[in-house]
C-alpha cells in the first residue's frame, strides 16, 4: 500500500534541508546537523534500494503558490498559500509499504526539528 509522508515546516528564510532553516533547527550545532542529514541520506539510499521509496520532493516557498479555487462558474486564481498558517507543506514523499506498522515506523523517521510529519495512506477506489 502507498502512503505519503506529508512534511509541514516554517523555515525562515525557506529552504532545505529545514533543519538548516527553522529556530529549532538552528539551535543544533552543524556537526551534529550534518550527522543528521547523513543520517537521513542513508535511510533514503536504504529505502530507494528496498522498493519503498517512490518518490518525493521538497517544495518552494509558500509566496510562490498559486492556488485555484471556483468561484461562479470558474476558476479563479490567487497568489500565495492556501492556508493561513504557521507551518506549511515543505516537501512529500511517497512510501510503498507492506503493512501501516513499517509506514508509520518510516514516518516518525522523518520527524527533523521543528518539522510535523503527516502520514496519509492513498485512498483505494
Amino acid at each position: 500500500m502507498k502512503y505519503v509522508v506529508l512534511i509541514h515546516s516554517n523555515p525562515q528564510p525557506w529552504g532545505h534541508p529545514t533543519i538548516d532553516f527553522t529556530e529549532v533547527g538552528r539551535t543544533i550545532p552543524a556537526d551534529e546537523r550534518e550527522a543528521m542529514g547523513k543520517e537521513f541520506d542513508a535511510m533514503l539510499a536504504e529505502l530507494s534500494a528496498s522498493g519503498e521509496l517512490v518518490s518525493g520532493l521538497a517544495l518552494d516557498a509558500p509566496s510562490t503558490t498559486r492556488t485555484f479555487r471556483w468561484e461562479g462558474k470558474r476558476p479563479v486564481s490567487t497568489d500565495g498559500p492556501y492556508a493561513e498558517s504557521k507551518e506549511q507543506l515543505a516537501g512529500f514523499f511517497v512510501l510503498d509499504c507492506a503493512t501501516r506498522e513499517r509506514a508509520e515506523e518510516l514516518a516518525a523517521k522523518f520527524a527533523g526539528p521543528g518539522d510535523i510529519i503527516e502520514l496519509r495512506p492513498e485512498m483505494i477506489f
